[in-house]
This record gives C-alpha cells, sequence and structure tokens, in this order.
C-alpha cells in the first residue's frame, strides 16, 4: 500500500483539490477528502474505492445509507459517516436551493441607484466597483479604497484583480466627493482614462464612472468625459 505522503502531490485529493479544484476530482477522491484518513492497510483513497464498489449504485449508496450503517463499516467509524452524510445533505440542499436573482444595470441612473445613497455622505473619498457578467447582470461590489478628500484614484492592480478573481466581464467605477459636488475633477478623469486603457489589454470593458455628491450624480460616459 502506498502511504498518502508517499504519492506524488498532484495524487493526494486535498492537494489535487488546492492546485486544480474540486471539479478535477474523482468520486473516490471527493470521498477521501471526506473521509480524512484511512486505515493501516487502506489510504483513504482506498478505502473510499471500497466504500463506492460496495453496491452497483456506486455513489448513489451514500445518499440512501443512515450514518449507523456507514458508521459499521471497516475504517469509516460514526464521526466519518457523519461528514461524509453532512456532505451529502448539504450537496441535496444547494441543488434545490433557488438561485439568487441578479440585478440588472440597464442606465447611469440605475448605476449611480446603486452607490447615491449610501456614499452621499460619506467624509472621505471612497473609491468603489461594480462587477458585471456577460448580461450586465451585477456580481459582486467590491470597496477598493478609502482615503482622504483628495486622495487619488485606486491603481489598476488594485481594481482589477477583484475582477479577474470573480471572471467578470466588465465593471462600473464610483466613487464620492465629500464636498458634495459631483464634477469630476481632471485627475478622475484621467485616472479613468487609464483604468479603460488597463481594462482593454485585460479584455474587461470598465462601462462608467460614476461620481457621487450630495444627492446628485455625474456619469462621465453620459457627460461624454471618457
Amino acid at each position: 500500500m502506498t502511504l498518502m505522503k508517499e504519492m506524488p502531490e498532484l495524487e493526494r485529493p486535498r492537494e489535487k483539490m488546492m492546485l486544480l479544484g474540486a471539479h478535477t476530482l474523482s468520486n473516490a477522491e471527493l470521498l477521501a477528502v471526506l473521509l480524512g484518513t484511512g486505515t493501516r492497510s487502506l489510504s483513504a483513497t482506498d478505502l473510499a474505492e471500497r466504500i463506492l464498489s460496495m453496491t452497483p449504485d456506486g455513489i448513489g449508496y451514500l445518499s440512501e445509507c443512515m450514518p449507523d450503517e456507514l458508521a459499521r463499516l471497516s475504517g469509516v467509524g460514526l464521526a466519518k459517516a457523519c461528514r461524509i452524510r453532512a456532505a451529502v445533505e448539504l450537496g441535496r440542499r444547494l441543488a434545490t436551493h433557488p438561485k439568487r436573482r441578479r440585478i440588472h444595470v440597464s442606465s447611469p441612473q440605475a448605476m449611480a441607484e446603486l452607490f447615491l445613497e449610501n456614499m452621499r455622505h460619506l467624509t472621505q473619498e471612497c473609491f468603489r466597483i461594480v462587477l458585471l457578467n456577460v448580461k450586465n447582470e451585477i456580481v459582486a461590489m467590491e470597496e477598493i479604497s478609502v482615503g482622504n478628500i483628495n486622495s487619488s484614484l485606486a491603481e489598476p492592480r488594485e481594481v482589477f484583480r477583484p475582477a479577474i478573481r470573480r471572471s467578470a466581464a466588465s465593471l462600473i467605477l464610483a466613487h464620492n466627493h465629500p464636498s458634495g459636488n459631483p464634477e469630476p475633477s481632471d485627475a478622475d478623469i484621467q485616472a479613468t482614462k487609464r483604468l479603460i486603457l488597463a481594462g482593454e489589454i485585460l479584455g474587461i470593458k470598465v462601462i462608467d464612472h460614476i461620481v457621487i455628491g450630495d444627492g446628485a450624480f455625474i456619469s462621465m460616459r453620459q457627460d461624454r468625459l471618457l
């Protein structure tokens, strides 16, 4: 028997999951991650394969058996059995859980409403982004930086890091002017153009930059400032 620690890194289920993603693991490897350990004579993967080969139904067996039934299997025990059943139940609930309806962004006004009320009274300049998918639906909102009243906009690497991580197709920029006047400065416009160029290189479109004032906003795209 080959011990788990003696296996090449990409053959160990947990390491393989971390490096390549859970989708690359076989059923036995996924079950081995849940088991954690095997026995003196079987690795966790070997034990998992033995469990899955017990019935013709294979992985389907895990959705039907009770924890005490699993616990009676050599090398499993009650703790591992409960862990497996909990994972199966979580998977069942995820499969039947309705997906959250995403918000579709269709106009500068709709974009501004995402930020206006919670940014208009901030005393420091705050720079945020909204990440969108290919359907212009919101994937996430991220705060990039908070600074002094006259702070400069965030660097491209800070802006696009979350967009790349979440595979966003495009994004909207937004920052507030604590003075209450939403008129963008020349520095705001130049920094935005720089971010647009960076986005073109990365294949992530910068749709607009919304500047928030006190109860008012300016869309740089709508006002043809970009």
